[in-house]
C-alpha cells in the first residue's frame, strides 16, 4: 500500500444488514475503501486472495466457520508476514472467544456498537500494525486467559512453564521491550521509557516476533503475560 493510497477492508458478517452499515460507514472516510465482503468465515481465504485487504473486519458467530477459526487459518498461512490485520467483531466486551481470538493472530476487537468514529480510528490503526486495545482491557483479557479465570487455571502452571522456556530466547533488551508491549505502552512511549529510537524499538518487535513464530504485539503481550502468571 503506498503512503497515499486508501486502506483496503474486506468485511466478514453473516448478516447482510451489518455488512450493509460497515460498508456505508466506513466508505464515508477518504482514506478507507471496502473492497469486499463475505457472508461466513469458510470465504475469508479467497476473499482475501481476490481482494488483498489490509484489514480484515471479522464477525466472530457464524454458521460454517466463526470468525476465530477463520482468523486463525488466515494467519496461519502468513509465513511472509504481510497477509491482512484482522479485527473480530463482537457483542460482549469479555466474551471468552475474543481472547481465543487473540491468541489466533487477531490483532484487536471491536464491539458491535462502538462509535462509528472509533470504528475508523481502529481500522487505520489496525492497518499499521498497532494493536486495537486500550492497555485496560489489554490486561483483563490477558487475566482471562493466562489462567484467571477458574475453567483455564489448571492450564497456568504449564502454560507459565512453556512460555518462560520460549522467551528464553530472547535478548535482555527484546524482553524489556516485550514487557513494556504487554504494559500497553505505544512504540513512543517504551522508546523514552527504554531511552531507545523508534527504529530500534520496531527492531527489537520484530526480532522477538520472529524469533518465537509469533504474529503480532498481542500475541507477544499474552506470552510474556503468561510467563508471570501465578496460580
Amino acid at each position: 500500500m503506498a503512503a497515499n493510497d486508501p486502506i483496503r477492508v474486506l468485511l466478514v458478517d453473516d448478516d447482510p444488514l451489518v455488512r450493509s452499515g460497515l460498508r456505508m460507514m466506513l466508505s464515508g472516510d477518504g482514506d478507507i475503501t471496502v473492497v469486499g465482503e463475505a457472508a461466513d468465515g469458510a470465504d475469508v481465504r479467497d476473499a482475501v486472495a481476490e481482494h488483498r485487504p489490509e484489514v480484515v473486519l471479522m464477525d466472530v458467530r457464524m454458521p460454517v466457520m466463526d470468525g476465530i477459526a477463520a482468523t486463525e487459518e488466515l494467519r496461519s498461512g502468513d509465513g511472509d508476514g504481510v497477509g491482512p490485520q484482522v479485527l473480530v467483531l463482537t457483542t460482549f466486551d469479555a466474551d471468552a472467544t475474543v481472547a481465543r481470538a487473540l491468541r489466533a493472530g487477531a490483532a484487536g476487537y471491536l464491539l458491535k456498537h462502538t462509535e462509528p468514529a472509533r470504528i475508523v480510528e481502529a481500522v487505520r490503526r489496525a492497518a499499521t500494525g498497532e494493536p486495537v486495545l486500550s492497555p485496560s482491557v489489554a490486561r483483563a483479557l490477558m487475566d482471562r486467559v493466562a489462567g484467571q479465570d477458574p475453567t483455564e487455571r489448571s492450564e497456568t502452571p504449564d502454560r507459565r512453564a512453556r512460555a518462560r522456556a520460549r522467551l528464553a530466547l530472547l535478548t535482555d533488551r527484546e524482553r524489556e521491550v516485550a514487557e513494556a508491549v504487554t504494559a500497553g505502552l505505544s512504540n513512543a512511549e517504551i522508546a523514552d521509557r527504554l531511552y531507545m529510537s523508534m527504529g530500534t524499538v520496531k527492531a527489537h518487535v520484530s526480532s522477538a516476533l520472529t524469533k518465537l513464530d509469533l504474529t503480532g504485539r498481542i500475541q507477544l503481550a499474552l506470552l510474556t503475560h503468561d510467563a508471570r502468571s501465578t496460580d
